[in-house]
């Protein structure tokens, strides 16, 4: 299906009409999907609906810095990106954008991720930060899915890696090497 505008004017479709469509077919797809799934998809859709007017998440109460490891909703994301609600790490904050790196606590992934003396083999665009006081389980950091995002997909702050510390340093080391290709 193209939704692209040249085919709803070749079309003569309306964009009543074709909205009609695509949300025939988004509940389609949406039966399909495994409830957890899907409750993935409905909380972000949620978030979306209630949060896409603020500015930042300062108009929802919610206070951020730099080395704040929060709960986001990334919303919908294609393969191989980090998508709906994930934890996420605040490297900057910058003209009200706040830039974070994705972040995981599952085995798998944790298991895969470079370590210079405990997996020199791992993949280097994951990086292991271990336990983190705040947090559940040991997490690893996306370093190839660090974004700008709009403060206000930040739901909560549960954790903190204090932004002079040699762990924060080395992740931005980490960052700026993934970023442009160096030292891989």
């Amino acid at each position: 299906m193209n939704l692209s505008l040249q085919s709803l004017l070749e079309n003569e479709t309306s964009a009543y009409d074709e909205m009609h469509h695509i949300m025939n077919v988004k509940q389609q797809q949406y039966q399909r999907l495994p409830e957890k799934v899907l409750q993935s998809h409905l909380i972000s859709e949620a978030n979306w609906m209630l949060r896409k007017q603020y500015r930042s998440c300062d108009q929802l109460g919610v206070k951020i810095q730099v080395g704040d490891i929060c709960y986001i909703d990334f919303g919908q994301a294609y393969l191989n990106e980090a998508g709906f609600q994930h934890f996420g790490l605040i490297l900057n904050i910058f003209n009200g954008k706040a830039f974070v790196v994705p972040m995981t606590s599952n085995p798998c992934t944790y298991a895969q991720a470079y370590d210079e003396k405990i997996n020199p083999c791992g993949k280097k665009h994951l990086m292991r930060i271990g336990l983190i006081k705040g947090l559940n389980r040991e997490s690893v950091l996306f370093l190839n899915d660090c974004k700008y995002i709009n403060t206000a997909r930040i739901i909560d702050v549960k954790a903190r890696i204090h932004s002079e510390s040699l762990m924060f340093e080395k992740i931005k080391e980490r960052v700026m090497a993934c970023l442009l290709d160096t030292n891989q």
